[in-house]
This record gives C-alpha cells, sequence and structure tokens, in this order.
C-alpha cells in the first residue's frame, strides 16, 4: 500500500507539470501573442531550480516534515498557476507569475523523491518502479491535452494543472512521516550546490564533460520551449478513428520510446563505455534538429521526419543526462556523490538552462518575418551546429582515467523527466 500511496504521489507531480509546461509556448504564441517573452519564461525553471536546492537543502531539511512542506509548497504552486493563467494581457507580471510558481513547484520534486526514499528498504529495487508512474503522468496528460481539440492554444492546460497542484499538496498530508533529514547541522551553500567538492577536482576529462554538457543544455531549450510552438505552427497531427491527435499528444512517442532506451542503458555502456555513449547523446541532438529543420513543407509537417526527430527523445536525453548522472557518480566517492550530483543537477537543470532558454529566445526573435512567421529552419539550424560542435569537441578532446568506484553502491541523483 506504502508503494501504491507513493506512485499515485509521482503520477499527480509529473502530470501537473507536463499537462501545462509542453503547450505552454503554443498558449504563449498563439493565444497570448506573447512570442518575445517564450524564451525568458522558460528559463525562469532554471532560477527557480537553482533557488530550490538551496531552499531544500538549507532550510527545508532542517526544519519541516518532508510531507507537510510538499503540501503547502503544491497547493501555493496550484493557486499562483491558476492566477497565471487569468493573465493576459502583462507580459512582465506573466513572467512574475511564471517565476512564483516554478519557486514553488520546483522544490516539490527532490521533497516527492526524499519521502520515496524514506518510506523504501531496498531504493535501487523499490523506486524505478515507482518513479515510473512520474513518467506515466507525464504520457497521460500530453495525450489527455493533445486529443483536446485547440486546448494547447488556450488557458486550460494551466487550470487542469492547478487543481492536479492542490489535490496533490491535500494528498501529500496523508503520506508517511519523513522528518528532516539535516536537522541540528550547520550546512553552508557551497556544500548544498556541490561547490566543496566539484572545485577540488582537477581531472581535465571532467571538466571537458561539464563544458560540452553545460552547452548541450541550449539545444534542449530550444526544444523544450518552442518544440511544441513549432508542431503547431506545422499543423503536427494524426487522426486515429476519427478523432484528431494534437501535437502535445503526439510529443509523449518521446517519452515511450525514452522508457524503453532507458532500459537499455545499462547494456549499452557496457559495450560502448561512457565517452561514445556521451558523444552518440550529443550527436542525436544535431540529428533530431536537422530533422525538424528540414522536416515540412511550406505550413505542413513531414511526419515521419518530425516524428523521428521526437521519437529519438530517449537517446537525447539518456545517453546525454542519465549517462552523465552515472558518469558523475562514478568519478567521487560515496561521501562526496550526493554533492556532485547536486552540482551536476545546478549545471543541467539550472544554470544550463537559464542561459539556453534565453539563447532560444534571442534566435526566436532574430527569425521571426514581418507578418507573424518564423524562419524555422533557420531557427533550427543554431542548436543543430552548437550540438555538432559541442559533440565533435567532446570526441576530440575526452580522455579520461577513470578509476574502479569504491562501493557498489549508486548515489546517483534520481534522473529528471525532460
Amino acid at each position: 500500500m506504502v508503494k501504491l500511496r507513493l506512485s499515485i504521489m509521482m503520477f499527480a507531480q509529473y502530470f501537473a507539470w507536463g499537462v501545462w509546461l509542453v503547450p505552454l509556448s503554443t498558449y504563449m504564441s498563439k493565444g497570448l501573442h506573447f512570442d518575445t517573452i517564450i524564451g525568458a519564461a522558460y528559463g525562469m525553471v532554471g532560477i527557480a531550480t537553482i533557488a530550490s536546492t538551496l531552499f531544500v537543502g538549507m532550510i527545508a531539511d532542517r526544519f519541516m516534515a518532508a510531507e507537510k512542506l510538499l503540501s503547502i509548497l503544491s497547493i501555493c504552486a496550484g493557486i499562483v498557476l491558476f492566477w497565471v493563467s487569468t493573465i493576459q494581457t502583462s507580459q512582465s507580471l506573466f513572467l512574475f507569475g511564471c517565476l512564483l510558481h516554478f519557486l514553488f513547484y520546483a522544490s516539490t520534486i527532490p521533497l516527492a523523491t526524499a519521502i520515496a526514499f524514506n518510506s523504501m528498504t531496498d531504493i535501487a529495487k523499490e523506486f524505478p518502479g515507482v518513479r515510473v508512474w512520474g513518467t506515466i503522468g507525464w504520457i497521460v496528460a500530453g495525450l489527455l491535452v493533445g486529443v483536446i481539440a485547440g486546448a494547447a492554444q488556450t488557458a486550460l492546460p494551466m487550470r487542469m494543472a492547478a487543481i492536479v497542484y492542490v489535490a496533490l499538496g491535500l494528498y501529500a498530508l496523508t503520506l508517511p512521516n519523513t522528518p528532516p533529514r539535516a536537522r541540528g547541522r550547520i550546512v553552508s551553500a557551497s556544500a548544498v550546490l556541490g561547490l566543496d567538492v566539484i572545485l577540488r577536482h582537477r581531472e581535465k576529462a571532467f571538466w571537458i564533460f561539464i563544458a560540452c554538457t553545460l552547452a548541450l543544455m541550449t539545444p534542449r531549450s530550444f526544444y523544450d520551449a518552442y518544440g511544441n510552438t513549432f508542431f503547431a505552427d506545422k499543423d503536427l497531427h494524426l487522426t486515429l478513428f476519427g478523432t484528431r491527435i494534437e501535437a502535445t499528444a503526439i510529443q509523449t512517442a518521446g517519452q515511450i520510446f525514452e522508457s524503453l532506451i532507458l532500459v537499455s542503458l545499462p547494456f549499452v555502456l557496457l559495450r560502448l563505455g561512457i565517452k561514445w555513449v556521451l558523444v552518440v547523446g550529443m550527436g542525436a541532438w544535431a540529428v533530431r534538429f536537422l530533422l525538424f529543420g528540414f522536416g515540412y513543407q511550406g505550413a505542413t509537417a513531414i511526419m515521419p521526419m518530425v516524428l523521428l526527430g521526437i521519437i529519438i527523445h530517449g537517446i537525447c536525453y539518456d545517453f546525454l543526462i542519465v549517462s552523465g548522472q552515472i558518469y558523475v557518480d562514478r568519478k567521487f566517492d560515496a561521501e562526496a556523490r550526493s554533492r556532485a550530483q547536486s552540482f551536476f543537477n545546478l549545471i543541467t537543470q539550472g544554470i544550463g538552462i537559464v542561459i539556453g532558454s534565453n539563447i532560444a529566445g534571442l534566435v526566436y526573435g532574430l527569425n521571426a518575418n514581418a507578418d507573424g512567421s518564423h524562419d524555422w529552419r533557420a531557427i533550427w539550424m543554431v542548436p543543430a551546429a552548437i550540438a555538432f560542435v559541442a559533440m565533435i569537441l567532446f570526441a576530440a578532446t575526452f580522455r579520461e582515467k577513470l578509476a574502479p568506484p569504491q562501493d557498489e553502491q549508486s548515489g546517483a541523483a534520481e534522473p529528471v523527466l525532460s
């Protein structure tokens, strides 16, 4: 029953996140005509991630039970998001509302993980079966929005998410008690962000890996911020049994195939090694944007090309981010692993997203036409070029001397759903 309760928590959390974040750019572009701030809005996720890491690590872990704080933050996230859904004229107010919501929500991700971990006796065996319900929640959310005609261009997904956030907040009060993990300990900001162990690391290969991973967060931000807008603009859809399936639902094919990729990742790592898995992941991003850039004629998507670009999401994401988490885990001893993962999360979910989203917004704005349309080929060639250059530099310069791990326990962070 505990696993069932935790699975419901994961499902609700990621359903609420995916049901509105994926179509957000389409709503801002088609519904609000806030095109100029789409990149900035998605960049707020990175700012909130940095702030939430400090909040959970320095405050939440020391003063309040995780399930109670999850309840408060989820309810606040829902209330703020509903308010944001009513903003239709002020771009600055809309951005502020998004930031406020993200600040509340971003902190719930590590809290939910802490609740799950605290309730398990064998995390390695039990957690994947619980966490997969988060992915299922994300997929169901995309399918739901995708079968409601025109929903992505309205505030409906935001209001759906707001209701689920509040429901999750109330449900959290029934979850197993998870007392503060760091009560009585003095914790510094540098330790919470992992800087105390990372800055002492001198291996050149590690910093090449960090630099290239940071660079790849810009292509990732292009997809997160403008993928759904592009698909809607090119009328990407399917018709099944008389029902029109729109772009938001089709995008869930990426998460479905990602689940298969994730299962096969240990085998691929064993056969190819960490370097070439990372190279393939970087190259997949370049291939994805080439498929998008040439995958349309006029206002119509070329389905096979665009669908392939969506399906390879697992290679793009898992071969880079999840493999990166595994690499970081193997580079540090057991005592330092959690802080090293905090630093990797800071790079991939925080700093990288802030930089990447704003670059994506700038490129999107520079390629706007007088009639309000956009030169998508020119837009997608930028992240394709960044990914290709990063891949070449990484393949040519990464020379790793990997010492065997000191123990067999993994302290890798939970993979974050993309």
